[in-house]
């Protein structure tokens, strides 16, 4: 679904993916993006952030307040830095920015796609279905993050992908390049501090200090190290 109040975009965001093959719901705004998510089945939001009314970035808010984990990605035409970080704390999975290349949203896409595409129960090489440290359990076939006391705590796609990874190898420093394969696979195409900015976001929910984190530990020059005795039951 592309939610742009620009029909010119819509327009041409939709023809470039429909010549991709897929099949696209172009709509306006925040409210014809609730009527169409409450009667149909999608796979993927491209979002436009700056829109009259509720803007991209409350629209994601709202949508992963409601633990609605449909893929998103923003799409506007702010660039900056700063832009992309505040897109992707709301809980996108990923950014792009207007005059966009074809190829690389739809490249974007598919990657996104992908991750959201395998399969949520657990593998038989996984073998564990809860990944339990610090009061903390990761249920890997809902694909949810409990607290001690049983809360839920919202997770995006990415954000369980990255949490995964790191508890599956705990006190073992893993760098960037290696929680991206892991995680979205050599051949995405992914902003190159995304794995920076997930991080932060999984401090906060663990409730992680970020200026002395004890769970995620950063590894100067080298990445990140899961510190956490991690049982598996």
């Amino acid at each position: 679904m592309i939610v742009d109040d620009d029909r010119e975009i819509r327009d041409l965001v939709g023809k470039v993916l429909e010549r991709d093959g897929f099949r696209i719901s172009r709509v306006e705004d925040g409210a014809t993006m609730r009527r169409v998510l409450a009667d149909n089945l999608i796979d993927l939001i491209v979002l436009d952030l700056m829109m009259p009314g509720k803007d991209g970035l409350t629209l994601c808010r709202e949508l992963r307040g409601m633990n609605d984990q449909t893929p998103i990605i923003m799409l506007t035409a702010k660039g900056d830095d700063i832009d992309r970080i505040v897109g992707l704390e709301m809980g996108a999975d990923d950014y792009v920015a207007k005059p966009f290349n074809s190829r690389e949203l739809t490249a974007r896409i598919k990657a996104v796609l992908r991750r959201a595409a395998q399969d949520p129960r657990p593998k038989a090489e996984d073998g564990a279905r809860f990944l339990c440290f610090e009061g903390w359990r990761l249920d890997t076939g809902k694909r949810e993050l409990l607290s001690s006391e049983g809360i839920v705590v919202s997770l995006s796609s990415g954000e369980y992908d990255l949490l995964h990874a790191l508890a599956k190898r705990p006190q073992r420093t893993l760098t960037r390049d290696m929680l991206l394969d892991l995680t979205r696979g050599r051949n995405s195409i992914v902003f190159d501090r995304s794995i920076d900015i997930q991080i932060s976001r999984l401090r906060r929910k663990l409730g992680d200090d970020p200026k002395n984190p004890a769970i995620i530990k950063t590894v100067w020059g080298g990445g990140y190290l899961f510190t956490p005795d991690v049982s598996e039951s």
